[in-house]
């Protein structure tokens, strides 16, 4: 178990990408929002005649990734004391959930904003192959980050 003090910078760092993929979603949502109406509406201003690319689908889990990306990182800010790793590799550790956050909220976002481009498979536009690369890659480094943490945990001696 680390101590608090040793850990606040690697928690702040946390909290703030948890607080920035919160503020996307919320930015994601107007996208959500303009495609559902059919037409960028927001009062006072102008309406301007354009219908948003992608799907419901497709809007929802950028809007959502986004959410939950951050709540995750939230969650493991609190986590972090009680980690059995040394500074580094819990810092190290923190650094990749915030890159997988992101990963997958950026990866989501292609599907919302061009066709054919939801990364479940490797071909097509190019715009499909970067969500494909950041959903394999994050995925790769999530699982990773969680094994090696259920291993070392279930394995701590207090």
């Amino acid at each position: 178990m680390q101590s608090s003090k040793e850990l606040i910078g690697t928690q702040r760092m946390l909290i703030a990408s948890g607080a920035l993929l919160i503020f996307f979603a919320g930015v994601a949502g107007f996208g959500f929002l303009f495609y559902l109406l059919g037409e960028i509406r927001l009062w006072p201003f102008p309406t301007i005649e354009y219908q948003m690319p992608g799907s419901v689908k497709a809007w929802r889990m950028t809007h959502l990734e986004g959410v939950l990306g951050g709540v995750i990182h939230w969650i493991f800010a609190l986590l972090l004391p009680l980690l059995p790793f040394t500074i580094k590799t819990i810092r190290r550790m923190s650094v990749a959930m915030i890159s997988v956050g992101w990963m997958f909220t950026i990866a989501s976002s292609m599907d919302a904003l061009f066709t054919d481009s939801r990364g479940l498979a490797y071909g097509g536009p190019l715009t499909n192959n970067i969500a494909f690369f950041l959903f394999y890659v994050g995925i790769l480094m999530v699982m990773y980050i969680l094994l090696v943490i259920a291993y070392r945990s279930l394995r701590a001696s207090d």
